[in-house]
C-alpha cells in the first residue's frame, strides 16, 4: 500500500480548520496534532499519512488556506508502512484512483533536474567529450557511455513542465541552459576534435570515411523522430512513476549529445554535410522531446482527472441508491 508522509506548521488560528480537513478525509491516517511544539516557524505541529491515491485532493485543500503559505508543508514518501484496517475505508473510497501519481512529488522531481550549477555545464561537456571519442574511434559503447552521463534530458522535461504549466521562467531557463550548455559543449569538444585530428589520433578507419556512428548520428529520419517520441512517452512516465531503470533507458535512446559531439568533430574534420544532418538531428530531438514531454503530461493530468471524475460520480450514485 502506497502511503506518503506530510509534516506541517500551522499557525494556531488555522489548525482548527487543518485538523477538520484531515481527519473528515477517510484516506488520512496516523494524524497527529502537538499544539505549540514547532519553531520557524512557530506554531502547531501535524502530522499524518495519506494514501498516495488521495493526496492530490488533500495537498490541494492545504493549499487551498494557504497553509504553505503561512505555515510550512513538506511531503515525504514512505517506502514501506503497515496501516492495517485502518486503510480499507479509503482504499474502497479511491478504487482505481489508489494509482494515481502525486503530482507535488511529480513536478519536485522535475524542478530537481532543471537547476544548472556550474556541474550541470560539466557533465554536458564531459558528454561530449566522451561521445568525440566514440566517433572517431567508431566505438558505440562509448556513444552510450556519452548518453548516459549527459544530463539534458532534465533541462528538456523542465522546459515542458513550464509550458505545461504556463511558467515562463521555467521555460526561458531551461532553454538557456540547453542552448548556452550545447553551445560550450561543441566548442569544447571541437577544439578537443581539432587535437585528435593535428596529432593523427583518429581511428584509420575513420581517416578512410569508414564512419558508420558518425553517419548513423547526423543521418535525422523518420527512425529520428520516431525513438524520440516513444523515448518521451516513457521518461515522463517513468518520472510520474518514480521509476529510475526506465528513465536510464530514456537517457541511451535520444541522440542529442551524440549530435552535438558529431557537429564538433565533423566541423574539426570539415565534413559539412555531416554538420548539417547533426545539427537537424540534434534540433529535432530536443524540440520533439519538449513536444512529446508536455502533451504527456497534459495527457496523465486529464486521464488521471477524469478517473477521479467517474469515482466521484460513481460514489455519488451509490449514495443515491443507499438514500
Amino acid at each position: 500500500m502506497d502511503l506518503i508522509h506530510i509534516r506541517a506548521v500551522s499557525p494556531p488560528d488555522l489548525t482548527d480548520e487543518v485538523v477538520r480537513l484531515l481527519s473528515d478525509d477517510p484516506c488520512v491516517l496516523n494524524l497527529i496534532v502537538r499544539r505549540d511544539a514547532a519553531r520557524r516557524p512557530d506554531g502547531d505541529a501535524i502530522a499524518c499519512d495519506v494514501l498516495t491515491g488521495a493526496a492530490n485532493d488533500v495537498l490541494h485543500r492545504l493549499r487551498a488556506v494557504r497553509l504553505d503559505r503561512r505555515g510550512s508543508l513538506v511531503i515525504e514518501p514512505v517506502d514501506m508502512a503497515f496501516p492495517g484496517a485502518a486503510a480499507e475505508e479509503g482504499q474502497r473510497e479511491l478504487g482505481r484512483l489508489s494509482r494515481a501519481p502525486v503530482w507535488e512529488q511529480v513536478e519536485a522531481r522535475i524542478r530537481s533536474g532543471g537547476r544548472y550549477p556550474p556541474s550541470f555545464f560539466l557533465y554536458l561537456v564531459v558528454a561530449g567529450l566522451i561521445g568525440s571519442v566514440g566517433i572517431v574511434t567508431n566505438s558505440q559503447i562509448l556513444i552510450v557511455a556519452a548518453m548516459v552521463v549527459g544530463p539534458e534530458y532534465g533541462a528538456i522535461v523542465s522546459v515542458a513542465l513550464g509550458i505545461d504549466r504556463g511558467h515562463r521562467a521555467m521555460v526561458r531557463g531551461g532553454l538557456a541552459a540547453l542552448g548556452s550548455g550545447f553551445l560550450v559543449t561543441i566548442v569544447v569538444t571541437f577544439l578537443f576534435a581539432l587535437l585528435i585530428r593535428g596529432f593523427g589520433l583518429q581511428s584509420e578507419a575513420f581517416d578512410r570515411g569508414l564512419r558508420p556512428v558518425s553517419n548513423l548520428i547526423n543521418t535525422p529520419n523518420f527512425f529520428s523522430v520516431a525513438v524520440a517520441t516513444l523515448a518521451g512517452i516513457v521518461g515522463i512516465v517513468s518520472l510520474t512513476e518514480a521509476r529510475s531503470s526506465a528513465l536510464l533507458g530514456v537517457f541511451i535512446s535520444v541522440t542529442t549529445i551524440p549530435a552535438a559531439a558529431d557537429i564538433a568533430v565533423s566541423t574539426a574534420f570539415t565534413s559539412w554535410s555531416d554538420v548539417w544532418g547533426s545539427a537537424v538531428q540534434l534540433v529535432v530531438n530536443i524540440l520533439v522531446l519538449i513536444a512529446v514531454g508536455t502533451a504527456a503530461l497534459k495527457a496523465q493530468r486529464a486521464i488521471w482527472r477524469r478517473v477521479g471524475l467517474r469515482r466521484d460520480r460513481d460514489r455519488a450514485r451509490g449514495l443515491a441508491e443507499e438514500a
